[in-house]
């Protein structure tokens, strides 16, 4: 009797804790909600103060291309369609829209029509969008380099001047672009690109990097993704005739692999984790310090997010809530009236806080743990 009275003694407190707990407070990950709300309110209203006259961001030099952006970024985060700044957004955006079915202004016309579809995409309610979609997505196949396989150029897409150049950045939106419309995983377009992206990553692989540069790569390179395979790239040049790896064009190579359908036990995924692993960090774009910093935070959470994981373990064996951590890491660069700018970048536009506060705002929309 005495033994059960123990028992009970011992159980009860444990009984009692289970029930002022909630049931996933061991297992809650993510930033609190309320946290979330507060950041993005701020940038949302930020936003809709810097909005132009002509319903669009910082058009003067980017066109539809930060629109496209802070549209989406809207969208993701509860704005409606017939929300005042969103439909003037929206208008601006289909007003854009090309007898030849992109949507740009003349200028980095696959860039422009690609974060422009993603928008679209994203605020399609009632398929209200679906005719400009279809011409969009058109226009968008008509860019990539086809041609030979064996051209390292293959399957890949610049910002639109077809057969001169292809990048990984410009590629990887092409491809979310096409998925985001509802182009299927097998379309042709979606698997070329696939080729050249595998030709972007630090590994020789017959399967997938074929290059020659690739046998050059450093050992803290391999796996890692480069921003085009031009061994002549002197900014990603490792000094040996191979590419160095960088973070915002690692994630966007895994998130391209993964939204294409590609497995995770894939080894081109494998390694791009691998890589990942040893360079995981907030803190900065590994490989360029502070440049392109909020592209870098959002092809991070696009990646891990499709990668489907609460927690990532990085290669010293420390599991990262990723979600609280890019949300601590957002929060803290926030500025007073709710923007964020990044003065240490020239190559990815960050210096114009309307950008930066896009990317920032996008990222911010995958910070919410999945039920």
């Amino acid at each position: 009797m005495k033994t059960s009275l123990r028992l009970l003694g011992l159980i009860l407190p444990l009984c009692l804790v289970a029930l002022v707990l909630p049931a996933w407070a061991e297992d809650k990950v993510g930033p609190d909600d309320k946290d979330v709300k507060e950041v993005r309110d701020k940038a949302l209203d930020y936003l809709k103060k810097k909005q132009g006259k002509d319903g669009g961001w910082s058009t003067k030099f980017f066109g539809p291309g930060v629109t496209g952006v802070v549209v989406a970024a809207m969208s993701r985060n509860g704005v409606k369609s017939d929300d005042a700044s969103m439909k003037k957004a929206l208008d601006y955006l289909t007003s854009k829209v090309q007898k030849d079915g992109g949507i740009h202004d003349n200028k980095m016309v696959n860039y422009m029509t690609s974060v422009s579809v993603m928008a679209l995409s994203e605020a399609n309610e009632k398929g209200k969008f679906d005719a400009i979609l279809k011409d969009a997505t058109a226009f968008l196949k008509k860019l990539q380099n086809e041609g030979e396989k064996d051209d390292v150029l293959y399957g890949g897409v610049g910002y639109g001047e077809k057969d001169k150049r292809a990048d990984l950045s410009n590629t990887h939106l092409f491809v979310e672009a096409l998925l985001k419309a509802g182009v299927s995983k097998d379309d042709p377009a979606v698997q070329r690109a696939l080729k050249f992206v595998s030709r972007c990553q630090n590994y020789a692989d017959k399967e997938g990097n074929d290059q020659e540069w690739a046998k050059k790569s450093k050992e803290d390179d391999e796996g890692g993704f480069t921003y085009r395979p031009d061994p002549k790239d002197e900014k990603y040049s490792n000094g040996d005739g191979g590419l160095r790896s960088a973070g915002g064009m690692t994630y966007a190579g895994l998130k391209t692999f993964l939204y294409a359908g590609v497995g995770k036990k894939d080894p081109r995924v494998q390694r791009a984790l691998k890589w990942i692993s040893k360079h995981y960090t907030l803190d900065e774009n590994p490989g360029l310090g502070q440049a392109g910093l909020y592209y870098y935070y959002h092809t991070f959470a696009k990646a891990m997010d499709a990668l489907g994981e609460s927690t990532f373990r990085d290669a010293a064996g420390k599991d990262h809530d990723w979600r609280r951590e890019l949300f601590d890491a957002l929060k803290k660069r926030q500025k007073a009236d709710g923007s964020w700018v990044n003065g240490n970048d020239k190559a990815f536009g960050e210096r114009d806080p309307n950008l930066a506060t896009a990317f920032a705002l996008l990222s911010l929309s995958y910070t919410k743990a999945k039920k």
